[in-house]
């Protein structure tokens, strides 16, 4: 802002002219400084450090105090290159559409508009790192770049690498960089990499030039983490830095990277996400950066050295200072989920117990030193960068850590910090995260006489919290329900009764009396609690569904069209704990409505969640409910999902089918429900047997060649007969092999029940073993064919270029 320049600020007239006064003042420092050349620049100027290579340039004391490191921070310069060329600038813009759109003909077009990009760029690399516009522009090149591409850049990098890791803009370049690195590992790992270019042309140009090999990304990896060692601590601070130690973190470990699913996970500011989203719609983004991933072997010492040697270093001072800041503080809460997947982090000069004031190393005394700590942790338990900390912390800690806190800091403050805005989640933290039954029950007893003001003043997740912790460490519920009840003023049997609207609708048994049931709207967290009662056991579930099948079917269908009500009676169809005759009593209470529900939003999840929990015979109650309404819902976006999911069409032209099809999926189920784990599939609601009905069977259907079609119809016919001995069925051939050997424990099992059939089980490997060796043949049969195919096919061509030449010649 010069002189001649003039234009309206917030400072109003008189700050505004003592602005630009100052501004003035400092452009005539400038331009004056500039003219006399360096020798008569000031003393006091800035300048900049050289660029060399070699050993780390700058040295930050983590031991020093505040006033020092601010002093040495100031040793550390961000990279400064100078101002791009316009030309070459605006040519990078003009390449940012193609980049965005990725309209190129064919990947050979793509290449050569990559490599062009490329040699425009060469010699310009760094310079154009830290430029707005071109960083950006870069970021995108990088994502469809090759690896050799992607190698030589990072490679560039490594001589300055700590002035362009605290720059605003080369930080981000670095940042991708990186993580295409992560993805690239893997794929060195294989030797799927290539250390040289695609062309035989070195970067002079020349053919006949020996190439130099590039640094392999393990290198790459590796010596970006030793560069930044040793500044660890002032890097964490800064707040363009930060970000790329948490990556670094991540692919030494391999862990997940980002999840795009979980915006919580994004490493990237939210400014920054939003802002390449609005330059470019569809980001590129690599589907294994959201799972783990294979590391060398180099990278599991090297990042427990740089955790070590980190925690060593980081004094006191430093240590805590990042647990209540939001930039450092999240590459604290990485190196500590590193370390305790590692080793333990619980010893006395831990840098957990740095952060926490040496409260692990601390004796039951009571002198000043444990009075700083107390009132340090208290307010962290309120401060917004420090409850993350602490939440964190809580999953990490041992079973006696947690008890310190929970003795020292939170009980007897239960009812403060629970309805405070910001420590409310620490507490929940707490609560999810307990480590035995003896501390669930104590923290129940002393949760349970704020019960009440919990769930109707705007704090039900900590009750939540408390519910999933009994569902996960399988104690406490009755303590839990009772406490509820307290809570919810439902004293007599008729008022319990009343439990799942309660908390459905979060409010007291004395409002719900005298409100109108019609004008009750859900309440999500009520929704969630219930949700989450459902996995208990019988003792603890019996209340909950005495008092759903209390309700009017008509109040209670109303729920399934509502999006919290829903979830209740779908997650009442899944629960593993809620028995059989249950379900098969929430089935028949929708009969002769499900074409209602499959027609709506909310309705359409519970009508395939009762077709899930449904047997064969009530299957096809819903279907010919179906088959009068198909018009209707034929003609709904939701209806026609309903009816491609149950396979009306099969059941309309060829039921027989449709039932040995469900038949085969039940008993499949039933087979692999050992391998699948317990509770895969729940016991069919009436308990019905698995026998086949009476009717005509159908023949399956088979691949088998034409000239022994007879002879393996009849062996298929003999296998089928077996199975149905011992209740099992094939339905498919191609998985014949995997059931005949998943049924070879059951049939030992049925051989005990069953007398007559002795020699069943060996039949059943001897069928196996005919299988297999059939499949064999029938293998070698098409390999013998399609060579005769070929051998065929090369006598016709050779004929015809006979007939050819012949023409040719006379």
């Amino acid at each position: 802002m010069g002189a001649e320049t003039k234009r309206k600020t917030r400072r109003g007239k008189r700050g505004g002219e003592t602005k630009r006064q100052q501004d003035d003042t400092e452009t005539a420092k400038e331009q004056g400084s500039t003219a006399a050349g360096p020798e008569a620049a000031s003393s006091d100027a800035y300048v900049a450090p050289p660029m060399e290579s070699g050993a780390a340039p700058f040295y930050f004391d983590t031991q020093a105090t505040t006033d020092v490191a601010e002093a040495q921070a100031e040793k550390i310069s961000p990279a400064s290159y100078g101002l791009v060329n316009p030309d070459l600038q605006k040519y990078l813009k003009s390449c940012e559409d193609m980049l965005d759109e990725q309209k190129f003909g064919s990947a050979e077009d793509r290449d050569i508009f990559i490599n062009n990009v490329y040699s425009e760029m060469k010699n310009f690399e760094l310079q154009l790192t830290t430029d707005h516009e071109a960083s950006r522009i870069l970021e995108k090149l990088f994502w469809i770049s090759n690896d050799y591409q992607i190698k030589r850049y990072f490679s560039l990098t490594r001589e300055d690498t700590i002035r362009l890791v605290v720059h605003r803009f080369s930080s981000h370049t670095i940042q991708t960089l990186l993580l295409l690195s992560a993805v690239a590992l893997e794929r060195e790992m294989r030797g799927e990499v290539c250390d040289f270019a695609d062309t035989g042309d070195d970067e002079a140009g020349s053919p006949q030039a020996v190439r130099t090999a590039l640094p392999t990304f393990e290198e790459l990896v590796l010596g970006l983490a030793k560069t930044l060692a040793p500044q660890w601590s002032y890097l964490m601070a800064n707040e363009y830095a930060s970000h790329i130690l948490r990556v670094l973190l991540l692919v030494l470990a391999g862990s997940p990277i980002e999840d795009q699913s979980n915006p919580k996970s994004s490493i990237k500011s939210k400014r920054s996400v939003k802002y390449m989203e609005d330059r470019n719609p569809q980001p590129a983004h690599h589907r294994s950066l959201a799972s783990k991933r294979a590391v060398p072997s180099s990278f599991g010492p090297a990042l427990t050295e740089l955790l070590q040697t980190v925690s060593n270093e980081m004094g006191d001072l430093a240590a805590r200072g990042f647990t209540s800041t939001t930039i450092g503080g999240t590459v604290l809460q990485s190196m500590l989920e590193l370390q305790a997947e590692r080793a333990s982090i619980e010893y006395p000069g831990s840098l957990l117990d740095k952060c926490l004031m040496g409260l692990i190393s601390a004796k039951d005394s009571s002198d000043a030193s444990n009075a700083r700590r107390d009132a340090y942790i208290k307010m962290m338990i309120e401060d917004v960068a420090g409850s993350h900390f602490l939440q964190m912390v809580m999953k990490l800690c041992s079973s006696e850590l947690l008890q310190k806190f929970y003795d020292s800091y939170f009980r007897g403050n239960l009812k403060a910090l629970a309805f405070h805005p910001i420590s409310n989640f620490v507490v929940q933290s707490l609560f999810s995260n307990v480590k035995s039954e003896r501390q669930l029950k104590s923290m129940i007893e002393g949760v349970a006489p704020m019960v009440g003001d919990l769930l109707f003043k705007n704090r039900p997740g900590v009750v939540r919290a408390l519910v999933d912790s009994c569902v996960r460490l399988e104690s406490g519920y009755l303590e839990i329900v009772n406490a509820l009840y307290s809570g919810l003023g439902a004293k007599s049997v008729a008022e319990r009764n009343e439990l799942i609207n309660l908390l459905a609708f979060l409010i007291t048994y004395a409002e719900f009396a005298n409100s109108d049931y019609n004008r009750l709207q859900f309440k999500i967290q009520g929704s969630l609690i219930i949700q989450a009662m459902l996995q208990f056991p019988s003792d603890g579930l019996e209340p909950l569904m005495e008092s759903y099948f209390s309700q009017d079917p008509e109040k209670i269908f109303t729920w399934c069209k509502d999006p919290s009500g829903s979830r209740i009676i779908e997650a009442i169809l899944k629960s593993k704990q809620v028995p059989a005759n249950s379900k098969r009593r929430v089935l028949e209470q929708y009969l002769g409505r499900y074409a209602e529900l499959a027609m709506d939003r909310c309705g359409s999840h519970i009508a395939e969640a009762c077709w899930e929990a449904a047997d064969i015979q009530l299957k096809e109650k819903i279907l010919r409910e179906f088959i009068k309404r198909e018009t209707q819902l034929q003609d709904n976006q939701f209806g026609r999902f309903m009816l491609r999911n149950f396979r009306l069409e099969q059941y309309k032209r060829k039921s027989s089918e449709w039932r040995e099809r469900e038949r085969g999926l039940e008993k499949k189920k039933l087979m692999f429900k050992d391998f699948l784990g317990p509770g895969s599939s729940d016991t069919k609601p009436n308990g019905a047997s698995a026998q086949p009905a009476a009717g005509p069977k159908t023949p399956q259907h088979t691949t088998f060649g034409s000239k022994a079609s007879k002879a393996k119809a009849s062996d298929v016919d003999e296998i089928d007969s077996l199975f149905q001995k011992s209740n099992v069925q094939l339905t498919d051939n191609d998985q014949a092999d995997k059931i005949n050997q998943a049924t070879a424990g059951k049939v030992a099992e049925a051989n005990k029940h069953d007398k007559k059939d002795k020699s069943l089980e060996a039949v059943m490997s001897a069928i196996s073993g005919a299988k297999r060796k059939k499949s064999k043949s029938k293998d070698k049969s098409q390999e013998e064919d399609k060579e005769q195919s070929k051998a065929k096919k090369s006598k016709k061509t050779k004929e015809e270029e006979r007939k050819k030449r012949r023409a040719f010649t006379g």
